[in-house]
């Protein structure tokens, strides 16, 4: 017997320990900060945050950037989704938050067609987040795919 998804408004959920691990296996974990692909200075888990080139951080800096990181992006998802959303779908939506940034999702064609209803609508849409600098990246594309499946798992038709 298949188990119910579970439906809940955004404001009840909070980012798994599923949703940590899919983002860290895509941001990777580096403890002295470098330049991304796009120039922008990074650390630990794809912090940004008034980070310098040369900076180090010990395992549990780098733990707490993440949950840092991690819950501002889950509270702009809070914000704009106002369709009642999974588990695996509130992950999704975090993980392309913390990658582009919240004002840039809640801005989005994505959670439009999601507090519209149309589910399947908005999970084509992460495919169209894989450009960096009007390049498209092949692992932002990889990311966007994998987004997009944890994402449109959960879609029923209404």
């Amino acid at each position: 017997m298949q188990a119910l998804k579970k439906y809940v408004a955004p404001s009840l959920l909070s980012l798994s320990i599923v949703g940590v691990g899919f983002i860290q296996s895509w941001e990777g974990t580096e403890r002295v900060a470098y330049l991304d692909s796009v120039g922008v200075p990074t650390i630990c888990t794809g912090s940004t945050k008034g980070v310098y080139v040369g900076q180090t951080a010990t395992l549990g800096e780098c733990e707490h950037r993440l949950i840092e990181d991690t819950t501002y992006a889950g509270k702009a998802i809070q914000r704009c989704v106002r369709e009642k959303i999974t588990q695996g779908q509130y992950d999704a939506l975090v993980s392309l938050a913390f990658n582009i940034g919240g004002g840039a999702t809640c801005g989005s064609t994505l959670v439009r067609k999601l507090n519209q209803g149309d589910c399947r609508g908005a999970a084509e849409q992460f495919l169209r987040w894989d450009f960096a600098k009007g390049h498209r990246l092949r692992g932002l594309t990889n990311r966007r795919k994998a987004e997009r499946e944890l994402f449109l798992k959960d879609c029923y038709d209404h």
